[in-house]
């Protein structure tokens, strides 16, 4: 069972529901520094 562009969709509708339009900037943003950090935690272990 794959990922298609139907689930995509249908998550983009759905986080636009929970979060509103303009929302999804900041929580995109802060997904983004929390992989960064997550990254950067990583290559601090090695």
């Amino acid at each position: 069972m794959g990922f298609s562009l139907t689930h995509c969709v249908i998550l983009l509708v759905i986080v636009l529901v929970v979060f509103g339009a303009g929302r999804v900037p900041h929580v995109m943003r802060d997904v983004a520094k929390g992989i960064k950090a997550f990254r950067d935690g990583l290559k601090d272990d090695s």
